[in-house]
């Protein structure tokens, strides 16, 4: 999968993080001003003797105020700011703490927000590397003022001159060294997030076609049983309009009540029929067959109730209510939601002893309950491919499913399907 290469460029910073720099711009160049005032109070004049007041002001400002725009223009900012960096020692500015801390932020944006990895890191180490020419050329130009008296105290082994030469340059080394890593670890951490938002994503995308695929291809399994139930019926039609015309000179009664057959038999076949398009509707696409329980489906539940016995549980079936012929469609459907929820409970219901299958005939409807007393060794997922198959069943016959844990412990589900007023009990 690639999600992320090297030419990946982080994205620009948001509005909020744009008017966050520009309110720490803005404090920064107003601590650096109170430093400024602080250090001419204390005569703290470490680079010399200083400019005039106004141009003290003017490169304390040119220093610090560019943060506003470090993330928005990370190289400009990091050149404007070193050079009035160097511009300001050479002109022996006394404000140098918040001027210093102004070069360590924009150097560290330049590695963290740089859209041109390439030229943010030759740029970076440029300015590093002209700091510490600067840093030469004032240590050199700092000798011929060093007091004789100046290192009277010096008790180390090595030479005090070179000791501070040394020092300063460790202090400064430590100092561009940490704003480069620490620039380069940021980039590095929004890339890496950025490649885990797009492989989450990427996930969702598959998760999502996964579920397609499994809707898809129950419904075309949905289909298919409804084709055989179709043309079951149709088949009977037609040997019931063969013996209605075989008699109909003989025994009018007879063909008569072949005739009625055959419209009853018709008016089921196109209910049928009705159900099978809708499903087709949705998507005709390939997928493998299914074993089909056949038209009686609704008889074999026994036989999934037994397998859940001889799988170590205390499994009962119940029917309740008046037994009604069933349209095979609703036949299947039941014997797959029975199928499945007994599934789930061998798979996923940990510590399960017991199992109860209800079947209930009721004035409209037919109504199948599966319950256990075993908890969930996992969340329920309701995208699960186990509970797609079962929506799908129960919404192609205009049904209404329940699933979920129960109040006293263990698993429910419950279906109904709603039958025709052939098919169930008068009201």
């Amino acid at each position: 999968m690639n999600t992320v290469t090297d030419d990946w460029r982080r994205p620009g910073p948001t509005p909020e993080q744009r008017r966050l720099d520009v309110y720490a711009g803005l404090a920064t160049a107003a601590l650096a001003l109170v430093s400024l005032t602080l250090a001419r109070s204390a005569g703290a004049f470490m680079l010399g003797p200083p400019p005039s007041v106004p141009e003290q002001v003017f490169w304390t400002v040119a220093v610090t105020l560019p943060v506003i725009w470090r993330r928005r223009f990370p190289a400009t900012t990091t050149l404007v700011v070193s050079v009035a960096f160097i511009a300001a020692q050479a002109r022996s500015a006394p404000e140098t703490q918040l001027a210093q801390w102004a070069l360590f932020a924009a150097i560290y944006s330049l590695g963290a927000w740089g859209p041109d990895r390439r030229l943010a890191r030759r740029l970076r180490i440029g300015v590093i590397a002209t700091m510490f020419v600067w840093l030469g050329v004032a240590y050199a130009l700092a000798i011929d003022d060093i007091p004789p008296d100046a290192f009277d105290r010096a008790v180390g082994p090595v030479p005090p001159l070179l000791a501070s030469i040394v020092g300063g340059v460790l202090v400064n080394g430590i100092f561009f060294g940490f704003a480069y890593l620490f620039g380069e670890t940021a980039w590095l951490a929004a890339r890496r997030q950025h490649e885990v938002q797009a492989q989450a994503e990427e996930l969702r995308r598959s998760q999502a076609e996964v579920r397609e695929h499994a809707v898809v291809g129950e419904r075309v399994r949905i289909a298919r049983e409804l084709h055989d139930v179709v043309a079951h019926h149709v088949s009977v039609m037609g040997v019931q309009a063969s013996a209605a015309r075989r008699v109909l000179d003989k025994d009018p009664a007879k063909a008569r009540t072949a005739l009625g057959a055959i419209e009853e038999t018709a008016r089921t076949a196109v209910d049928e029929l009705r159900r099978m398009l809708g499903v087709l509707r949705a998507r005709d696409d390939d997928a493998d067959r299914a074993d089909q329980p056949g038209p009686a489906a609704i008889d074999r539940v026994t036989a999934v109730v037994d397998r859940a016995r001889e799988a170590g549980l205390r499994a009962t079936l119940g029917v309740y209510g008046d037994r009604a012929p069933l349209p095979e469609s609703v036949s299947q459907a039941v014997y797959r939601v029975v199928q499945e929820a007994v599934t789930n409970t061998l798979k996923h219901a940990a510590g399960a002893t017991a199992l109860d299958v209800r079947i209930r005939y009721l004035a409209h409807e037919v109504e199948v309950d599966v319950t256990d007393d075993g908890r969930a060794t996992r969340p329920a997922n309701a995208d699960g491919l186990g509970l797609v198959g079962m929506r799908e069943r129960v919404a192609t016959h205009g049904g209404a499913l329940e699933v979920g844990p129960r109040a006293g412990g263990g698993w429910r589900v419950r279906a109904r399907f709603p039958l025709p007023v052939t098919a169930g009990r008068p009201a």
